[in-house]
């Protein structure tokens, strides 16, 4: 990373959260002008499959502090 990046970075990092999100946000949206219009769509159709599949059992339900409990099980043993 260049010098002045990397003060950057260091500048960013100093920032509250909220601005940093932001901040991060902003870099993002300017890598990639594209948008695929059907995405919203797509996650829409997703959703409602996903929600259909609970009542007729096709899938097993997780409770939150089940995945809480998996996700710092992996963190801890990275």
């Amino acid at each position: 990373m260049m010098q002045e990046a990397q003060e950057l970075l260091k500048k960013a990092l100093a920032l509250p959260d909220k601005e940093r999100a932001d901040l991060a946000g902003s870099l993002i949206d300017s890598l990639d002008d594209s948008v695929d219009e059907n995405a919203e769509a797509a996650c829409q159709e997703e959703i409602v499959r996903r929600l259909e599949d609970v009542p007729s059992a096709k899938v097993k339900t997780t409770s939150w502090d089940e995945v809480r409990q998996t996700g710092r099980a992996l963190l801890r043993n990275r």
